[in-house]
């Protein structure tokens, strides 16, 4: 009798990696088309990180099908290649709300499912992660659960990887089984030494096998598109007892041709096709305005070099490195390394540009403290989605930025509120010859531009209120939000002054006095309050005596869920209406607290007691 052929399995039929491993090899074959066909439908329409999971799609399978999840713990960095990692535990039916407020977030989440280790979003660190759980397991007597650690080939451009590595090999009796996801690719294509060197293991020609002569076993190059190959490799690295390097080759986009076809970063990340999103005004991208006023400051001045860390193409650097090839360094995911570099650039007589998003900042604090600032050397940091960012959740909010520039010495930091205001700080920055500056702005479109009524000492005066109730400070791109925070302060009589100080580091001299003629002065930006520019401004003006209170408005110091840019700053308070209700109780009651105390009415005296003296 003819068997009727099993039906395609389909990704949403998968309730858990158990589910992957009762299947057959075939049924396995049939499904790994469906993931891609899920991810292509689903992630188009989502936005988020394309093609580096097109390329995972076989090594994520086999992974799940060889490891007993979570009892082993699987591993990822960075976390944006883990969305198949999440349709084989169970997340299919919601891969829909990918990076929605209230969905599923773009890397792994502890709060999502036991599956999820760690949250990891930021490169290079999944090793360390590795070693220490591994170590873990060891002291506690846990011989029999397996620690994966999947890395991208990009990922070991960062130091820190190396670090770890040099110790997993020197703790033997603690194995790590480093799944090296060989791309040939970060964003763009991988750059450096061990690129190199990755390349000549792929072609046979290498010489010697550098995670050899580390200590490390070594399986591979596996075609890591082939699920039999792969699940032969992996369990021969679960059975070795010692930690091993097992090298796959993968291919960024694979299964996709729009993404295939990209030599540029493969679809690395798509924007989501709904409507409505950012751009409608037809205003450009503030890295798009930063970029194309680099490469015109390039022609100008040939000391300029633009450092990005793996990253040429997301901050706008494409139009400087074709014009200038010569004058363009990619040191790798690297931030540390590209900031002390650049301090180095900057000894020999160039000034360097380095072009990172501002979340990635926190990585390369001593390195921008005690090579750059220590030594006044005269480098430009330009910080992409500094303050809000969005849908890449709490890792990805550029909020901390300020409150790490405002404790470095002799460091000025600009924070632009429209396009113009952003070609000026750069051209200011790049002018300064006896220390660091910075220059930060948000993700996103810049919107039309805010032309200022005045200018005192280089502080911007957006709008002259008649009465002197409130001097409001906008920090960069809230200044938007601080006029319509006045116009509806304006409707209760309120007299309001919007000033921007552009150049936020050190305070302006100009802003303290502004702030002497005022009741009440506030703050709005989109960094954190903790150390942020409202901090530093309600310290300038306590120094110099000022005697108006200061109110500083900005994101709780907390980590904050993924959401668009409006709905994080509305949760947070940061609207127009909410600040300016807070505002106007504050001024009533600074109000009432100004008038002069009413005189105490004597109150008769109670018969048969003394009158008290008066």
């Amino acid at each position: 009798m003819k068997q009727t052929p099993l039906a395609d399995p389909r990704p949403a039929d998968i309730k858990g990696p158990e589910d992957l491993r009762a299947m057959s090899p075939g049924e396995v074959r049939r499904l790994v088309p469906e993931i891609r066909r899920l991810l292509v439908d689903t992630v188009t329409r989502t936005g988020g990180h394309l093609g580096p999971n097109l390329g995972v799609v076989e090594l994520s399978v086999a992974l799940h099908r060889v490891f007993e999840s979570p009892r082993d713990a699987i591993l990822w960095d960075t976390g944006h290649q883990s969305y198949v990692h999440k349709i084989l535990t169970g997340r299919a039916g919601d891969l829909g709300t990918l990076r929605r407020r209230g969905g599923l977030s773009g890397y792994p989440s502890r709060a999502e499912s036991p599956h999820d280790v760690i949250e990891n979003s930021h490169a290079s660190t999944v090793l360390s992660w590795a070693a220490g759980l591994a170590r873990a397991h060891g002291l506690r007597g846990e011989r029999d659960r397996a620690v994966v650690a999947v890395i991208g080939d990009g990922a070991l451009t960062g130091g820190m990887a190396w670090e770890a590595l040099n110790n997993i090999a020197a703790a033997p009796g603690r194995p790590v089984i480093v799944v090296l996801n060989d791309n040939t690719r970060s964003y763009g294509p991988t750059a450096g030494g061990i690129a190199e060197h990755l390349a000549a293991l792929r072609t046979g020609t290498a010489r010697d096998h550098l995670f050899e002569s580390l200590g490390l076993a070594r399986l591979g190059p596996v075609d890591g598109h082939d699920i039999t190959a792969l699940e032969t490799a992996l369990r021969h690295a679960r059975d070795l007892g010692r930690s091993v390097v097992v090298h796959c080759v993968t291919e960024k986009g694979r299964g996709h041709a729009p993404a295939e076809q990209d030599e540029a970063d493969r679809q690395h990340a798509v924007r989501p096709l709904a409507p409505g999103r950012p751009g409608g005004d037809g205003s450009p991208s503030w890295t798009a305005v930063f970029g194309r006023e680099l490469a015109r400051l390039g022609a100008e001045r040939p000391d300029l070099v633009a450092v990005t860390a793996a990253m040429l193409h997301p901050t706008g650097l494409t139009e400087f490195a074709g014009r200038h090839p010569d004058r363009t360094l990619d040191v790798g995911i690297a931030e540390q390394h590209a900031v002390t570099t650049a301090a180095g650039l900057a000894l020999g007589g160039m000034h360097p540009v380095v072009a990172i998003y501002a979340t990635f900042l926190n990585r390369a604090y001593d390195q921008l403290l005690l090579d750059a600032a220590l030594h006044r050397a005269p480098l430009t940091l330009v910080l992409d989605r500094a303050g809000v960012t969005g849908d890449d959740g709490p890792s990805h909010n550029g909020m901390w930025d300020l409150s790490l520039l405002n404790t470095v010495p002799g460091l000025r930091v600009a924070a632009p509120r429209d396009a113009a205001t952003l070609r000026r700080a750069l051209r200011e920055a790049v002018a300064v010859h006896d220390g660091p500056t910075a220059v930060r702005f948000p993700k996103g479109t810049t919107g039309p531009d805010i032309p200022a009524v005045d200018t005192v000492r280089g502080v911007d005066v957006l709008r002259r209120g008649e009465l002197a109730d409130l001097l409001l400070v906008s920090v960069g791109a809230m200044g938007g939000t601080c006029l319509e925070i006045a116009s509806l302060l304006a409707l209760d009589g309120v007299g309001v002054t919007v000033v921007d100080p552009r150049w936020i580091k050190p305070v302006p001299q100009a802003l303290v006095e502004l702030s002497l003629g005022h009741r009440l002065v506030a703050t709005v930006e989109d960094n954190g309050r903790a150390g942020g520019a409202g901090a530093a401004v309600a310290q300038a003006l306590g120094d110099a005596g000022a005697p108006a209170p200061v109110r500083t408005f900005g994101l709780p110091q907390r980590f904050l869920d993924h959401g668009s840019r409006a709905e994080i700053l509305e949760s947070a308070g940061l609207t127009a209406p909410r600040i300016a209700d807070t505002l106007a109780a504050a001024l009533l009651y600074s109000r009432a607290a100004a008038a002069p105390a009413p005189l105490p009415v004597p109150r008769p005296p109670v018969p048969g007691s003394a009158v008290p003296p008066h």
